[in-house]
């Protein structure tokens, strides 16, 4: 195991062990998901996990240790912590070397959960191309860490606030694998369907660990997108999420927000307009998805 990472005595085993082992981001808990919610749904995502035999391993920095696997106390440090800052893989060293505190992105995640040996992520939407990226260049760091980074990971599609299209076309570009779990429609996070389609689906678990095990095989470098969408009944409503995220979008343009602070306003926009609604599908996501990223860990171990 890398030096420079600490693990919780549960993963390490597990590591040690060959378990399964599903990776989970810190960047919902502390900038996805308002207070006292994030913990509980913090809390009940690891035990989504666990419900199926395997082993739940929260990311984030804490006092500039790299930690892989949190205990509850420090899940509820991540949760209430005013001076945690969110980061990608870029900025992850100068957050260690200061000994500062940070939640981990997509990015960030998938490139620690790798080093660590964790195969399997799970998440509730991956960054993309921001609607304005004609004239702002605008695009996460999701996108060309997860062209190189081979984990298998579980989402609902991009996250709906982002230019989806512009985003597929990238993802394709990055030759990142994507496939539809019981669907060839790309879900659109709080939307069921983003209207945008996906070239191949696949119906088990056992199926995405048989393409996840040919790729390693084939030495195919990058990750296995699994986009995990939600029910329609469960979804927002389509017109609703239209109305907020034009007004979301007119606000974030008034008040000056930029690059990595749109998703995070947006997120905060939405819990609020449309009175817990969206906090109800984002909670959703994230569990379903844990229960799916479970599943297939178990499958692939």
């Amino acid at each position: 195991m890398p030096a420079r990472l600490e693990f919780s005595a549960e993963v390490a085993a597990a590591v040690r062990d060959g378990q399964p082992i599903v990776a989970l981001e810190s960047t919902i808990i502390s900038h996805g998901l308002p207070r006292p919610e994030n913990l509980r749904v913090a809390r009940a995502v690891e035990q989504a996990v666990r419900a199926h035999g395997a082993v739940p391993a929260t990311i984030a920095v804490l006092d500039g240790q790299v930690r892989i696997g949190l205990s509850d106390e420090e899940l509820t440090r991540v949760a209430h912590l005013d001076d945690i800052v969110k980061v990608s893989v870029r900025d992850i060293a100068t957050v260690v070397a200061r000994g500062g505190h940070a939640a981990t992105t997509v990015a960030a995640t998938s490139h620690l959960a790798h080093l660590a040996g964790i195969r399997v992520f799970a998440t509730g939407g991956l960054g993309g191309v921001h609607r304005q990226a004609r004239d702002t260049w605008d695009e996460s760091a999701d996108l060309t860490s997860l062209s190189t980074t081979p984990v298998i990971v579980v989402c609902s599609g991009v996250k709906s606030i982002l230019d989806v299209p512009a985003t597929l076309e990238r993802l394709e570009t990055l030759n990142v694998a994507i496939v539809g779990y019981g669907t060839q429609r790309f879900p659109g996070f709080y939307l069921t369907d983003s209207g945008s389609s996906v070239e191949w689906q696949v119906d088990s678990p056992e199926d995405v660990a048989a393409i996840s095990r040919v790729r390693r095989t084939l030495d195919i470098p990058g990750a296995l997108v699994v986009a995990h969408p939600l029910p329609e009944d469960l979804q927002m409503d389509p017109d609703l999420h239209d109305r907020l995220l034009a007004e979301g979008l007119a606000q974030a343009e008034a008040s000056g927000i930029r690059g990595k602070d749109v998703t995070p306003f947006l997120l905060d926009f939405f819990h609020r307009a449309s009175g817990g609604i969206s906090l109800e599908a984002n909670t959703e996501i994230i569990l379903r998805n844990a229960d799916l990223a479970a599943r297939v860990a178990v499958a692939d171990a």
